[in-house]
């Protein structure tokens, strides 16, 4: 028997690349219901449509809210009954969230609050919330709503775990290849359409992990949290040059062009900072960083202080297991986007 058995899980930003792959793995299983709830009626539409089509002996396990996590009221209507929440909205593009940060404030940081405490008030279960590596040591506006995000959880987590009540957790990943705003997509059709590839820094990394892995990491987070963990996957990484060619080597060689770093990009990711190290847990293809559970006793600090803050590295796409060219070409394989674009070329 699995802990989701006749289950109610909602999805917050449940339309998304993470939202259809939660659906890949549950919806035949023993769960008793997945509640989609998203602003965008038209996706909403469109995989109610593609649910009944492909699945329609399980289709009628999907419900579909539409909200807003920025209005507590449309949380709060779509929250009764619920067990489990995996909380996936938020504004994720990088370029945008410069321009228009305080949307990113709305929706990252007041959103999750928003969730959070609909959860603890409906005595919800387990939350598993979704950040970024942008998250740490944040140099960007989405970095930074993402990172205050998770303050946001695990001060809620605090709270829920006072009560006894509500299981808060966070998971920090990066990029997920091949969905919304990933460049493997934008490589594959600049190659379609006879263009060079457009490269910000080919000695840019970035981690590397398939939709599939984000959700293992997410169903591992709620088997093993403790209040206020955050969850982090080991992960594979490569440069942004070596990624170009792995996709060219796939789909033809149309050359590259250099085009400069954008609004807010690091040269690398990390995954888990110096300070968080000291904390962490290795668990084997995870890490667990347990909560910092200091209280607002100032004195004891100032008076006793603490002498180890910092390991000695963090962890980042610089210092991982950097992909060469034909692994980057295995890594992306594992992708239905990749195997899909392939199929079609061979047609």
């Amino acid at each position: 028997m699995s802990a989701f058995e006749n289950a109610t899980l909602m999805i917050t930003g449940g339309t998304g690349s993470f939202g259809n792959a939660v659906l890949k793995h549950f919806l035949t299983s023993d769960i008793g219901q997945i509640r989609i709830f998203s602003r965008d009626e038209k996706k909403q539409d469109d995989m109610r449509h593609e649910l009944q089509a492909k699945y329609p002996d399980h289709a009628k396990k999907v419900k579909f809210f539409v909200g807003d996590v920025r209005d507590p009221r449309s949380i709060a209507d779509a929250m009764p009954g619920v067990d489990y929440i995996f909380h996936a909205a938020a504004l994720k593009q990088v370029p945008s969230c410069e321009f228009f940060p305080i949307q990113a404030v709305k929706t990252n940081v007041e959103g999750t609050d928003n969730v959070l405490h609909a959860a603890i008030n409906e005595g919800v279960k387990r939350v598993v919330c979704l950040s970024t590596d942008k998250a740490a040591y944040p140099i960007n506006a989405m970095g930074i709503s993402k990172a205050m995000m998770e303050h946001v959880v695990f001060a809620n987590a605090r709270v829920a775990a006072d009560r006894g009540g509500t299981v808060i957790c966070c998971t920090r990943y990066g990029n997920v290849m091949c969905s919304r705003g990933s460049v493997i997509p934008l490589f594959v059709e600049q190659i379609k359409a006879g263009h060079p590839l457009t490269i910000t820094n080919p000695d840019m990394t970035r981690f590397l992990m398939n939709l599939d892995e984000s959700v293992e990491l997410v169903k591992f987070a709620f088997e093993h949290a403790n209040p206020g963990d955050l969850f982090i996957q080991k992960a594979d990484a490569s440069t942004i040059g070596d990624l170009a060619k792995g996709v060219q080597k796939l789909f033809g060689d149309t050359g590259t062009k250099i085009i400069g770093t954008r609004h807010g990009e690091k040269l690398f990711e990390t995954l888990m900072t110096r300070e968080e190290r000291l904390r962490s847990e290795d668990m084997g293809h995870y890490y667990r960083v347990a909560a910092d559970n200091r209280d607002l006793n100032y004195d004891k600090f100032f008076v006793e202080g603490k002498v180890e803050t910092q390991a000695e590295e963090s962890y980042t796409s610089h210092n991982t297991k950097l992909l060469d060219v034909d692994g980057v070409v295995d890594k992306i394989m594992t992708t239905d986007y990749i195997r899909e674009q392939l199929a079609e070329l061979k047609e």
